[in-house]
């Protein structure tokens, strides 16, 4: 198979402090073994094949630093230069880019007009992958697009969807955490098991699914929201089946036997814990700000009784565990689904990078709680709006922040 010819461009600072906000450990393997994830990322995670690099950039600040994760460690500040000898050993050439002002140096100048020079160079570079999470690249973009160039992110967070869209290929840092530690990278489809609508296991799941809806519901349940909601779930086997041989979904409902349950046009609820709701009063939908925000910022579309189990599983890993990413996210969604709770370990994965960047880390000690890890995760996600200028209301951050459950 003929490779993509490839150049890479990695803002060492911009990468090296998104990912060891999240995974200290990882992030120092990242620095110290570059060779190994650069290999890696030669066939894994690609667009038109495999890649074959002709140009392997690294921009450094020299005079840069984090602080030391590790608290007991004799110095207090981890340099970015002492991690340039193995850029340089794994082929990259790496680019001095002082700080030219107080907070900004001149790393992603350089990456463009480096990656603007190639497009004209006589040697047909078929695919740029710009490794930095700076919005301030989406010019970059859009360039290498008119060329008929294909482009890779490599994200160390969320990055603006204004910066991802015009990218054909996005590697998040959850992707970039797996390839640095010589894991397979997992999809959501990958951990998806996949149900067979001719067995009775289908129908079980539908039934656990169902019940800790019903149970954890605070109101009534909107029908048209859970059924699409279950249907997302468990996949065409609901159709398929036409639910599971009832007919209907109603009927499926109701064969399950809900305590207390009662039923009107649109919603399902439990007439011993909730009131009966008013016609044409649709409960279910998130409230116009969170859907916003699910919009804008690619906040997970999860109903609000979902968002405290997954503080919950988080704050448990946390406490029983030495934090690492990948595993966090994997053990989090295992011991939801045995709760009968389906959440996507990409949503898992949000989750955690926000509680990351909104000051309470999984890998902190000690660790934080559940309530922490909400107010933290609700904190980033209205610091990311206001970054994003999206305009919120006293009154829609409330909302936000309750339908968040913080």
């Amino acid at each position: 198979m003929a490779r993509v010819r490839a150049a890479l461009y990695l803002d060492f600072d911009n990468v090296f402090s998104g990912l060891i906000k999240q995974d200290p450990d990882v992030a120092i393997q990242f620095a110290k073994d570059p060779a190994a994830w650069l290999v890696r990322l030669t066939t894994s995670l690609t667009v038109d094949g495999p890649r074959r690099w002709l140009i392997l950039r690294c921009y450094m600040n020299p005079g840069g630093w984090v602080p030391n994760p590790d608290t007991e460690a004799a110095q207090p500040r981890l340099y970015y230069s002492q991690f340039r000898p193995f850029f340089v050993n794994a082929g990259f050439e790496v680019i001095d880019c002082p700080r030219l002002t107080h907070t900004k140096n001149a790393a992603d100048i350089r990456m463009v007009v480096d990656a603007v020079d190639a497009v004209a160079d006589p040697v047909t570079f078929e695919e740029f992958v710009i490794a930095s999470g700076d919005s301030d690249m989406t010019p970059l973009l859009v360039r290498l697009r008119r060329a008929d160039r294909r482009t890779t992110i490599v994200s160390p967070s969320d990055a603006a969807e204004a910066f991802i869209a015009v990218a054909d290929r996005l590697i998040t840092s959850q992707e970039l955490l797996e390839l640095v530690q010589g894991e397979p990278v997992e999809s959501d489809e990958d951990s998806v098991t996949p149900v067979d609508p001719a067995t009775p296991v289908s129908y079980e799941q539908f039934r656990d699914l169902v019940s800790w809806r019903y149970t954890a519901a605070g109101g009534p349940l909107n029908l048209a929201s859970l059924a699409h909601d279950l249907r997302r779930q468990l996949g065409p086997s609901v159709d398929e089946t036409n639910w599971f041989g009832n007919g209907g979904f109603v009927r499926a409902l109701e064969s399950l036997s809900l305590p207390n349950a009662k039923f009107s046009n649109h919603f399902l609820w439990d007439s011993a814990r909730h009131e009966a709701p008013e016609s044409g009063v649709a409960t279910g939908p998130a409230p116009e700000p969170v859907g916003r925000l699910s919009a804008l910022l690619s906040l997970p579309r999860l109903a609000m009784e979902m968002w405290p189990p997954i503080y919950q599983a988080l704050a448990d890993y946390a406490a029983g565990h030495h934090f690492n990413l990948t595993e966090a996210t994997r053990w989090a969604r295992d011991q939801l689904a045995s709760q009968g709770v389906d959440v996507s370990r990409s949503a898992i994965a949000f989750v955690t990078r926000g509680t990351a960047f909104g000051g309470a880390p999984l890998y902190r000690q000690p660790p934080p709680q559940a309530v922490e890890i909400a107010s933290a995760f609700a904190d980033n996600v209205l610091n990311r709006a206001e970054a994003a200028a999206i305009a919120l209301s006293e009154e829609d951050i409330a909302e936000v922040r309750a339908w968040l459950g913080a």
